[in-house]
């Protein structure tokens, strides 16, 4: 690892003013010193954000919802009591993410902007197409845990168990910087790599998320989120599902959100599942046909295409474990 500069600042606006093509904000590090030390980039300066206390509070308001401070850890989201209650799928994909040491030290708006964990990546010796490259390796290579959804013509997938679960929530996002200055949905946060942007994000060196929101859950709301790991913990997810419900007095759909992880470049979003749900009574037949026309579009790899029906029996799962819960 090369030498670097550190510096804590007290506020964003001073945060911004330190960043540039060659500075990386750093809070938890769990995935910023992971590739300085494999050598994928050398930053010359670390803006320290932990010293701006406004980044770690959670505030909670009937009527106007959740807010988290880019800063919350993973722990204090699995751990509060009230995001347990009200916004059960962020508690559980926060509960699934890492390693309880992991989760102390990572922070919310780390988690949303982490790199892929592609290991043509995350070697040093790999040229990759999202480093500057010419192609995907994993196309030709060891594809197993690759896309399967949206992969041309980066085929990583986004590691991120926290994104998938606070999109089915509708959740905002408080973006600041010189360029991107305000709030977006989250799902807009999120772009699939294209030749002109090698980015699985639309973030620029000196954009910062400062702050997630979420509406107060409607009568009827109800969420999941789960995980299919290639060991039984602490591992980055085969397949995310987060699917969030909002049932009337007969449990008929009202709204459904669907969105799957470790499947694409970005959390995918499974819109033809969400419209064969709306209006309709919970089943199990329902629950298939959601399934399948969520991955009705899927284009796997010579090795992954496992992930199919795995992402397929995760969202029946899914759909008919929030079916049996109480109106």
């Amino acid at each position: 690892m090369k030498n670097f500069e550190h510096v804590s600042v007290a506020n964003l606006t001073q945060a911004i003013q330190w960043l540039d093509d060659d500075a990386k904000p750093i809070a938890g590090g769990t995935d910023l010193l992971a590739e300085m030390k494999e050598g994928i980039i050398s930053p010359r300066r670390l803006v320290n954000l932990k010293t701006i206390p406004s980044l770690s509070q959670i505030e909670y308001d009937r009527r106007e919802g959740l807010r988290l401070g880019a800063l919350v850890s993973l722990a204090q989201l699995e751990e509060h009591p009230l995001i347990g209650e009200k916004y059960p799928a962020l508690a559980q994909a926060a509960a699934l993410a890492a390693s309880p040491q992991l989760r102390q030290m990572g922070t919310l708006g780390g988690n949303l902007s982490q790199s892929p964990r592609c290991w043509y990546y995350r070697n040093a010796l790999f040229p990759c197409w999202l480093k500057g490259g010419q192609s995907c390796f994993a196309v030709d290579g060891e594809n197993a845990y690759h896309a399967i959804l949206g992969g041309e013509p980066c085929h990583s997938v986004h590691p991120s168990d926290l994104a998938p679960a606070l999109i089915a929530l509708n959740a905002q996002v408080r973006v600041v910087g010189p360029e991107l200055d305000g709030s977006l949905a989250l799902e807009e946060l999120y772009r699939r790599p294209s030749e002109a942007h090698r980015r699985a994000t639309i973030l620029g060196p000196r954009e910062l998320i400062a702050e997630l929101s979420l509406p107060a859950p409607a009568a009827g709301s109800r969420s999941v989120y789960l995980k299919v790991m290639d060991r039984a913990v602490w591992t980055f997810a085969l397949v995310g599902v987060a699917a969030a419900l909002q049932l009337d007095e007969g449990g008929r759909v009202e709204r459904a959100r669907l969105v799957l992880g470790g499947v694409a470049p970005i959390p995918w979003r499974a819109q033809a599942a969400e419209e064969i749900l709306q209006g309709e009574q919970l089943s199990a037949e329902l629950a298939q046909a959601a399934a399948e026309a969520a991955l009705a579009n899927a284009e796997p790899l010579r090795d992954n295409g496992y992930k199919v029906k795995l992402a397929q029996e995760l969202v029946r799962r899914a759909l008919l474990q929030l079916g049996d819960q109480e109106t």
